[in-house]
């Protein structure tokens, strides 16, 4: 019995552990797993010493932090970044994590979702 949301939709929950499973899986950096009216979410993998080939998105975008550590540059702004950390990008702002020194694994919040 799932719990109903607005539009009578159920409830969806997933687990990290199977989602890095999927991402890797599928050989890609992001992977999309949840895409609704409003919002998409995905789970962003970017290796020690890699580059982040990111442009910016045409939407607003959260970073929640899940594992791993970084820095990352909003526009003119740089800020360290580790679990547990929460970056706002606005639509259309240049971004990317950069001096990743460790393994760092990101849930990606896009709203309105990622085109």
């Amino acid at each position: 019995m799932g719990t109903r949301g607005r539009g009578g939709q159920a409830m969806k929950a997933f687990r990290l552990d199977e989602l890095e499973a999927e991402r890797a899986a599928n050989e890609g950096a992001y992977l999309q797993f949840l895409r609704e009216q409003n919002m998409s979410v995905g789970l962003y993998a970017l290796d020690a010493g890699a580059q982040d080939p990111q442009k910016p998105h045409n939407q607003d975008e959260v970073y929640f932090v899940v594992s791993g550590r970084a820095a990352i540059t909003v526009g003119m702004e740089t800020t360290q970044v580790a679990r547990g950390s929460v970056v706002y990008v606005p639509a259309g702002v240049a971004h990317k994590f950069h001096h990743i020194t460790e393994d760092l694994r990101v849930l990606v919040v896009f709203s309105p979702p990622e085109s």
